[in-house]
This record gives C-alpha cells, sequence and structure tokens, in this order.
C-alpha cells in the first residue's frame, strides 16, 4: 500500500476516525492500530506479517527477560542473543543471496568451483527498517533507557506502527513507547502540521521526485555510455534531487500521518544539501539512521575514545555497514567506504570546525554526488560507464531539457529555504479558522493532483 494512492488515502481515513472513536479506552485502541498496522504491512504480501509478528515478539520477550535479571553479565548476554537474532533474520532475508554469489565469484576465480545452495529468497519490505527497530527495543532497556517494562502490546505496536514501517524514519523505543502510556493529546498545530507535511510530502514525491526520474534520471542511468558531460552531469545532480525528494517525502508524510493520530516523531531531514561538510551532511540527512548508527555501532565500537586510528577505523566501520545496510551490492559498499573516507580525512584535517562558505559546501555537495552514482548504479560497470562519460566529447544533449533542469535547481533550492518553514507555515496555519485552514489544505492536495503524473512508482527506500 503506497501513501499516494487512493486506497491508502481510504485506509487512512477509515484508521483515523477509528482511532479517535476510541480516545477513551487507550488500549482498544491500541489493539486497533495494531491491526491496522497488520493490515498495512500485509497488502504488499499477507506471508510476511508472521515474520513481523514473530519479530516484536521475540524482542519484547528477550527485553521481559532483561528486566527480570539484576545481573549485568546475563544482560549483556541476553543483549548479544536480541541483536544477533535480528540481525541473524535480516541478514538471512536480506543478504543471503549477496554472499554465496560473491562466494561463488571468488571461488571461480581460483579456479574452485563449487555448488553452493543457491535460493531465491524474497525480501521482506521493510526488514531493515523494523530490526534496527527491534535492536533500539532490547539495547535501550539494557541501557535503562527506557524506564519501566510494557506489555506485548505496546512493543509489538512500537516495532509494527504502520506509518514508518516500512521507510522509516527509525523511531527509539525510547521516544514511542512512552506515548503509548494514555490516549495522545492533539492540539490545532499537531493538526496543521501534519496536514501540511502530507501535502508537502505527496508534492515532493509525485511532482518533483517523479518528474526527474522519468524524464531525467532513469534515462541517464540506464545507458550513461549515449549521453555526454552535460546530461551526466545533470543525471547526477538529479539523482541528488530525486532521493532527496522521495525519501524526505516518505517521512514528511509519515510524520504527518502519526501527528494527525496524535504520536510526535523526530525530523529525519533537515536541508542536507546545505552542508558544508561531510559530517554536517550526516548530522541532516536520514537522521534517525545516522543517529542511531552512531549510538548503536561507532560509541560502542569506541567511537573517538581511543585515538586517532582507532577513530578512523571506527568511521570506516559505521559507514561500510551503513553503505551494506541500504544493500546487498559492493556498489553500496563502495558508497559507505566513500563517505567513511571522507569523514575520517575530514577529521585528520580538522576540516568539520573550519569548514564554512561556499567552496566547502560545493566540495562537499560534489563528493556526496559522486556517491549517489554509486548508489544508484546497479553494479560498477554501469558506475565506470557513467564516471567515464564526463570525458566523453561529440556527445549532443540529449536528456537535460529546460524543464528538467528547471526542476533540478528547484529541487536544490529546497534546501536553501528558511530553516522549519514547514513549521512557520503550519503554525500560522493553526491560527486560521478551522473552515478555511480546511480550504487551504484540501486546496494544495488538489494543487498535487492536477500536477501529478498518472501512476506512481514505489518509494526508492522500500527496497532497503
Amino acid at each position: 500500500m503506497l501513501f499516494p494512492t487512493f486506497t491508502f488515502a481510504v485506509f487512512f481515513v477509515i484508521v483515523l476516525f477509528g482511532a479517535w472513536a476510541l480516545e477513551f479506552d487507550n488500549h482498544r485502541r491500541k489493539l486497533f492500530l495494531l491491526a491496522a498496522s497488520f493490515v498495512f504491512y500485509g497488502w504488499w504480501d499477507w506471508r510476511f506479517c508472521g515474520l513481523l509478528f514473530a519479530s516484536a515478539l521475540a524482542n519484547w520477550i528477550i527485553g521481559q527477560a532483561i528486566w527480570r535479571t539484576p545481573a549485568r553479565p546475563v544482560q549483556n548476554l541476553l543483549v548479544a542473543i536480541g541483536v544477533a537474532a535480528n540481525l541473524a533474520v535480516l541478514g538471512f532475508f536480506k543478504y543471503y543471496g549477496f554472499f554465496l554469489e560473491s562466494a561463488a565469484q571468488l571461488l571461480a576465480a581460483l579456479e574452485l568451483q563449487r555448488d553452493l545452495p543457491l535460493m531465491q529468497v524474497i525480501l521482506p519490505v521493510g526488514i531493515s527498517f523494523y530490526t534496527f527497530q527491534g535492536i533500539s527495543y532490547v539495547v535501550d532497556i539494557r541501557r535503562g533507557d527506557v524506564d519501566r517494562p510494557h506489555g506485548l502490546l505496546d512493543a509489538m505496536l512500537y516495532i509494527s506502527f504502520f506509518p514508518q514501517l516500512v521507510a522509516g524514519p527509525i523511531v527509539r523505543a525510547r521516544d514511542f513507547l512512552p506515548q503509548l502510556e494514555q490516549v495522545p493529546r492533539i492540539s490545532r498545530e499537531m493538526i496543521a502540521l501534519g496536514a501540511l507535511l502530507i501535502a508537502w510530502g505527496l508534492f515532493k514525491k509525485t511532482v518533483i521526485a517523479a518528474e526527474i526520474a522519468d524524464r531525467l534520471v532513469d534515462p541517464v542511468f540506464y545507458a550513461p555510455s549515449e549521453y555526454g558531460p552535460v546530461d551526466l552531469l545533470f543525471g547526477a545532480y538529479g539523482y541528488a534531487v530525486q532521493i532527496y525528494c522521495d525519501f524526505s517525502a516518505y517521512s514528511d508524510i509519515a510524520i504527518g500521518v502519526a501527528a494527525l493520530l496524535g504520536y510526535r516523531f523526530a525530523r529525519n531531514f533537515d536541508q542536507p544539501y546545505r552542508a558544508a561538510s561531510f559530517s554536517g551532511f550526516w548530522r541532516r540527512w536520514h537522521i534517525s539512521l545516522s543517529t542511531w548508527l552512531r549510538d548503536y555501532l561507532y560509541i560502542p565500537l569506541g567511537g573517538n575514545r581511543g585515538g586517532r586510528i582507532a577513530t578512523y577505523r571506527n568511521l570506516m566501520i559505521t559507514m561500510l555497514l551503513g553503505g551494506l545496510w541500504h544493500g546487498a551490492a559492493w556498489t553500496f559498499v563502495l558508497w559507505g567506504a566513500l563517505h567513511g573516507a571522507a569523514l575520517a580525512v575530514e577529521r585528520a584535517m580538522g576540516l568539520a570546525d573550519k569548514a564554512r562558505g561556499l567552496i566547502s559546501l560545493l566540495v562537499t555537495f560534489h563528493v556526496v554526488c559522486l556517491g549517489w552514482i554509486l548508489f544508484r548504479s546497479p553494479n560498477f560497470d554501469i558506475a565506470g560507464r557513467y564516471l567515464a562519460g564526463f570525458f566523453a566529447t561529440e556527445i549532443p544533449v540529449l536528456a537535460l531539457t529546460p524543464f528538467t533542469a528547471g526542476l533540478v535547481v528547484f529541487g536544490l533550492a529546497l534546501n536553501f529555504l528558511p530553516p522549519r518553514g514547514i513549521e512557520r507555515v503550519a503554525a500560522g496555519l493553526a491560527r486560521m479558522p478551522s473552515p478555511l485552514a480546511g480550504l487551504v489544505i484540501a486546496f494544495l492536495l488538489l494543487v498535487v493532483e492536477a500536477l501529478r503524473q498518472s501512476g506512481i512508482a514505489p518509494f526508492i527506500y522500500f527496497q532497503f
């Protein structure tokens, strides 16, 4: 079930009215939201509802065991079991084929060909996200960030809550579980912000991202050898805009949907292309993942506490695994390595504190765009041909048009609007009379509907 569809609109209207009709009975309200979440998830493939249920149940059982065990060594063992179990499930469904194919290629190169047990494993949508939330649940309990044990219903709803279930943001147990203790109170500001975020997200996804993908990015990346440097350059810029508008759109809609149900999610994107350093970029891009990697991987590895070499090692490990989290392909690993190396060099030269001005911003942006070429390319052959095309000559501009160039410029300009602009507009909307505010939101949705393409592609991060 995709957000920008009539099916989801009907589903959400039913859920919205049903949830607020149960505002005087929080237990039944949460049961209703849990059932709705499984309907939402099962819309893709009902068979994986069992996997989602088992994941939530297993994490809750381990969390209960941690609460009931005062001995620290036993708690640590239980956390290790919980983390390993979550990663084992993720590893099987997401990386089984990748590692076996890589092993087969290595054996063939060594002339040690073997028959390996290859199977066709279907990747459950959203598994990377709810697996990380499961890890967050058991680790937060062990750390004491969750101040009391919660029932099975709360744990199940935390891991499977439908707005962020399939593509984030990754919500922390310590942030969401306290919100489930009673029926949330909703304000005019939350309603205005939620509705505005949904409309804004739909615009970014269905108009900007969809048009740039269809008219520029997909053709150029499909056959990069057929295009010249100008098309390839704007293709890379276009993908930077597409993935930002596509992914931040999902986060905006998820945050908006949760807000209309009375729950608060943290911001997941903060104008990342205005960053003048790589550390600044990762403080603004996919914030829920970058902070998750920092708190649950980088810091436990030692962070910056073991000296320079250890810090660079920890940065590289974190970003390599962050790249692999995004997809089972060596292009993602190299993408992570590029960002890890950039962060390490920046740290070694002390550039993060000095990074200011247009030059730093342009250098950061273009290295990020270089990474996006790896990220978007299905293999190294396509990535290599794309990069080689920058040195081609006598190939005319074929894909770029004034319209697509304007969309790319507009998409990049969004990163330089006044910070927290949506919140400011929402605050003004909340001060309007309710009928007028409703008309404004309805008008914005009609504008998006008029501008959007027929049909809609899945969000990019569904594949991760």
